[in-house]
């Protein structure tokens, strides 16, 4: 009774590769699914007509609030 032990694990490595081929392969089909169910059914709203002017007072708040920070961690 001689088991040839190079043959068996080469058996279980080719089946244990083969399962997590298998896995991989079912994962990626899933989330191709889901994600072409989730831009069918809940699509990103379209960007609506805004205010440019309200932008740039928020950018100039901004840039002011990151100066006076700046300013302020120079200073001490």
């Amino acid at each position: 009774m001689e088991t040839n032990l190079v043959l068996e694990s080469v058996k279980f490595m080719v089946l244990g590769m083969g399962a997590v081929f298998l896995f991989l392969a079912i994962m990626i089909f899933c989330m191709n699914v889901m994600s072409v169910f989730i831009h069918r059914f809940f699509p990103e709203p379209k960007p609506s007509a805004h205010v440019p002017q309200a932008d740039q007072t928020d950018k100039k708040k901004i840039v002011a609030a990151i100066t006076a920070a700046i300013m302020h961690h120079r200073q001490g």
